[in-house]
């Protein structure tokens, strides 16, 4: 099906300049490689199957359930607990004590005495105390207006209202998936040599796939018990429109500043993928059919996307006017010629918004499976090789560096209010990152290292003091304050994705621009901003279900079929 591009053929990568900026961040949309879509390919192609093992939950929606996730060699249990909880105490903030539903991943198949164990420890979350046998912690709320609503038109024979599900989109919200050694939980590192989990995130996104699953069979199993033998189950096509709602804050947002080759490994791939589509030197007849459908898909799927914030209205609003414009475009400029890719990009460039641009990005991929996918094997980093400082570098040849990438940084006046008006700290009840007005509030005294501007220009100022032939080694022993970010020049020496290239405590900044980018390459939709340090998503709406999976033809649910995104149309209208 794909072109490959010639060895001689313009591999152009996006400049990091363009890349890094918080505004491109944020405006961040799925693709094929996000972890959700990699996580499926690889659960289809190896042939995994779910098998729910054990299904004890009474009329009230109150019990337990397992779910195991049986692949080639591994197996992987959802253990999840359901609760009868009182409206009042739902919440989903992170200062919660109580939720609707409460899970763990399990490595393997619990006992009988494993799943005792959890149930005295998973819903009391942060509380509570897991082992290393428990890959993940998790809990979510029922949207409840929409789960009461299903519960009543399937117990009485009927289908849910269409109208109402495209509006929440989910019949769960988590409001934490949390992982990687977390209250006891099993640390990344054991899960290093299992292909399918040294994966980024693969472990988080497997649990809320089967999360799903279990939210569909607790709802389907509530109308049962109420309707009895008239309650019948939702149709496949409206099922698949019923993703995992989720709210997340600030805790999220400073993972892409303490994690910088890991960054750098997701954002390289991202661009390799659309410098090696820009480099297809001829368009085949079936690319160009897929992308045009797809695209009329993603343009369906936005209007049918809405928020109530300010920014997001106006996002989305530019964001249906730049699929409009390229809609027309290509009625004048068919894919033809040589490098149609290339030029269609550079077209979007001088058009399009960066919202608009970077939806292009990812339906451009969508053609080139064959071409893109295997990138998703490199978005993974052993960021233990990244930490050492390399001291016997002299310091002349670091600010090269540092002045190469960081010109950004070296250019702000961090002396004014504004360009240092916030600061990041963990908040002392719940251990979560914070951000604080730095002119209004107490506390700058516990700001965490995430200032990384601000120290690089105080970085810069030091090092004025050495000649150009002193070792780093030498510098760092007389000024360990340092090292942080004495680190991160190097790891952005070769890594040239690795920063972020924004004042991240100026009065302007957006945490959500950051909390976009990474729910982008989880694979989250419909990003509704609540304010500008939370935000509602939808995650594995339109995915195959595990029983599904096998038979699902193509890899390209992340886009509605235009049969259910026109009824979502008219739903809105």
């Amino acid at each position: 099906m794909q072109a490959i591009p010639h060895a001689d053929a313009p591999l152009s990568m996006r400049s990091p300049d363009t890349v890094m900026r918080l505004e491109r961040m944020g405006s961040a949309h799925p693709s094929r490689l996000s972890f959700m879509r990699t996580l499926l390919r690889r659960l289809k192609a190896e042939g995994w199957t779910v098998e729910r093992t054990l299904f004890d939950i009474d009329a009230h929606g109150v019990g337990r359930a397992v779910y195991a996730a049986k692949g080639p060699r591994k197996t992987y249990s959802l253990v999840a607990f359901a609760h009868d909880l009182p409206d009042e105490m739902r919440s989903d903030r992170v200062i919660a004590t109580a939720w609707d539903s409460t899970f763990t991943l399990f490595d393997g198949q619990p006992a009988e005495a494993d799943i005792e164990r959890l149930e005295a420890n998973v819903p009391l979350q942060e509380a509570g105390r897991i082992s290393d046998n428990e890959l993940t912690l998790s809990r979510a709320n029922r949207s409840v207006r929409l789960w009461r609503h299903v519960v009543e038109r399937l117990a009485g024979g009927e289908q849910p209202d269409a109208e109402q599900v495209e509006t929440v989109g989910y019949l769960m919200r988590t409001t934490a998936v949390y992982g990687s050694g977390k209250f006891g939980a099993a640390d990344r590192v054991k899960l290093l040599d299992r292909p399918l989990m040294s994966a980024p995130f693969h472990i988080e996104m497997l649990t809320v796939w089967l999360i799903r699953t279990f939210t569909l069979d607790l709802v389907e199993h509530m109308a049962r018990a109420k309707g009895g033998a008239q309650a019948v189950t939702i149709e496949p096509a409206l099922r698949r429109r019923i993703g995992v709602g989720n709210s997340t804050g600030l805790g999220m947002a400073p993972f892409l500043v303490t994690h910088p080759a890991l960054l750098n490994s997701w954002i390289e791939a991202k661009e390799t993928a659309l410098a090696r589509v820009r480099a297809v030197p001829e368009a085949g007849m079936e690319a160009r059919a897929l992308f045009a459908d797809l695209l009329k898909r993603a343009a369906a799927n936005v209007r049918g996307w809405h928020s109530e914030h300010p920014i997001q209205v106006l996002k989305l609003a530019r964001l249906r006017n730049d699929l409009s414009a390229l809609e027309a475009y290509l009625e004048g400029h068919p894919l033809g010629g040589k490098y149609p890719w290339d030029r269609l990009y550079r077209w979007a460039e001088e058009v399009l918004s960066p919202e608009g641009q970077e939806q292009l990005v990812s339906l451009m991929l969508e053609p080139y499976g064959d071409l893109v996918d295997d990138l998703a094997m490199g978005m993974k980093v052993d960021e233990y090789e990244t930490f050492r400082i390399d001291g016997n570098q002299d310091i002349g040849r670091f600010k090269g560096h540092m002045n190469k990438r960081y010109g950004w940084a070296l250019n702000v006046d961090y002396d004014k209010d504004a360009h240092c008006a916030r600061f990041w700290y963990v908040s002392e009840e719940k251990l979560e990152p914070r951000l604080g007005e730095r002119h209004a509030e107490d506390g700058a005294d516990l700001e965490q290292p995430l200032a990384i501007g601000r120290d690089i220009r105080a970085l810069a100022d030091a090092l004025e003091a050495y000649e150009s032939s002193a070792l780093l080694a030498d510098f760092l022993l007389a000024h360990p304050e340092h090292r942080h970010v004495v680190r991160r020049v190097q790891i952005s020496a070769v890594r040239p994705y690795a920063e972020i290239r924004d004042n991240l405590i100026d009065a302007t900044m957006l945490p959500i621009d950051m909390l976009r980018c990474k729910l982008a390459f989880f694979g989250a939709n419909r990003f509704d901003p609540r304010s500008d340090r939370w935000v509602r998503i939808c995650m594995f709406q339109n995915a195959p279900y595990p029983h599904e999976l096998a038979g699902f033809p193509d890899d390209d649910w992340a886009y509605p079929a235009l049969a259910a995104a026109v009824c979502a149309d008219e739903a809105v209208a």
